[in-house]
């Protein structure tokens, strides 16, 4: 398989007059051999943008990509020794499912053995065998992916490109298929990039995620690192489902220590004491402007909450209630923000309670507002 380098990598798309409409600007990424890279973010963000470039299915700009050492900027997209599974699957309607499969390595002039042996290893692997005589019309929508899937896998190419190949199946079909690929890629050892919208599926299915924003990479980390250290406000607010709750404010000093005080003009701000670790890191921004970014599952009724510091504590307005069986989704107001609370699913409350809730400070993350980036 292949290491892929991307240096400076940049897209401008013409306009009549001016520089260009930049679509990538200067990004510089590492997938590694045999790694599993995610590249998620909202739509417009560049990400599909960066995957066709590696195809070769899009001229580069500026920068260069580099697969498995060798710079493949001016090699047209067949000579890349790369596959890639598209959205709307690209099947050929008036052929069979094995000879969709078959139809790349016939034009290559693969010898028939080799043809049918790659064919019906790669069916076995992904539970084709009975379909092989089907047209793409005859299949559901999980089997025509699978069918995509095949196709790209009797090619044994150094990385494989996947443009949202999940985004056309059902809730239900997603979820197995996500198994199903990430199962794929354990038992192939190849080089594999992703691009998706759904932080669900580049949480739950990458070696590392590189999250995209207006073109730029945002952070590039494990998932766990990006769901437990977000490098800014942007990282934070995207990865997490739902995502991190936010709260803006400044630090005051009281009582010998530092508080987060809420902004809340409407009425009583929300106020929690500051452990010693983050007081740190905002000593010298005192009655500045400040980010507190709490996750969920950090913010717990109180009657389930042992211990509790009262310096941790608020009386917040219930909104909306949502039980998913496992947990609760509880959507609370402090006056100035609406923030979620992962709790047990034996807390019951009304839109309109009045609930005391804690919040698990020493696990929050201080933001710069200006700049975003997270305070060290």
């Amino acid at each position: 398989m292949a290491r892929v380098v991307l240096e400076n990598l940049t897209k401008r798309y013409p306009e009549r007059s001016g520089p260009g409409v930049p679509a990538v600007r200067g990004i510089n990424l590492t997938i590694e051999d045999r790694e599993f890279m995610v590249l998620v973010g909202p739509s417009g963000c560049g990400k599909s943008t960066t995957l066709r470039m590696i195809a070769g299915l899009e001229a580069i700009s500026e920068g260069t990509i580099s697969i498995d050492g060798r710079v493949v900027n001016e090699v047209l997209p067949k000579d890349r020794d790369i596959a890639m599974v598209f959205q709307n699957y690209a099947l050929y309607p008036h052929m069979s499912v094995y000879d969709n499969l078959a139809f790349g390595l016939k034009m290559r002039g693969m010898p028939r053995a080799e043809i049918d042996g790659r064919v019906r290893a790669a069916a076995a692997m992904l539970s084709l065998d009975p379909l092989l005589d089907r047209r793409p019309k005859a299949l559901s929508g999980g089997q025509r992916q699978r069918v995509a899937l095949g196709r790209a896998i009797v090619r044994q190419p150094k990385v494989f490109l996947f443009d949202e190949p999940l985004s056309n199946l059902d809730a239900k079909m997603r979820a197995s298929t996500r198994t199903e690929l990430a199962k794929l890629h354990a038992r192939l050892g190849a080089t594999m990039i992703y691009v998706t919208h759904d932080q669900v599926e580049a949480m739950t299915m990458g070696d590392r995620i590189c999250v995209m924003k207006d073109g730029a990479i945002m952070q590039v980390a494990e998932p766990l690192t990006l769901y437990n250290e977000p490098a800014n406000l942007f990282v934070a607010g995207f990865i997490g489902s739902p995502p991190m709750n936010l709260f803006a404010g400044t630090v005051r000093p009281e009582e010998g220590r530092l508080w987060f005080v809420e902004s809340n003009p409407a009425g009583s701000p929300l106020r929690l004491a500051l452990p010693a670790e983050l007081a740190r890191r905002v000593e010298q921004r005192l009655d500045q402007p400040i980010t507190l970014g709490l996750r969920p599952e950090h913010i717990q009724d109180r009657p389930i909450a042992m211990g509790v510091d009262p310096v941790r504590t608020a009386e917040c307005l219930v909104e909306i209630s949502e039980p998913m069986g496992a947990e609760t989704y509880l959507h609370l107001a402090t006056g100035a923000t609406t923030f979620i609370a992962r709790i047990p699913p034996t807390s019951r409350y009304e839109p309109g309670d009045r609930v005391e809730v804690t919040f698990d400070v020493d696990r929050a993350h201080l933001f710069d507002p200006a700049t975003g980036d997270v305070l060290r």
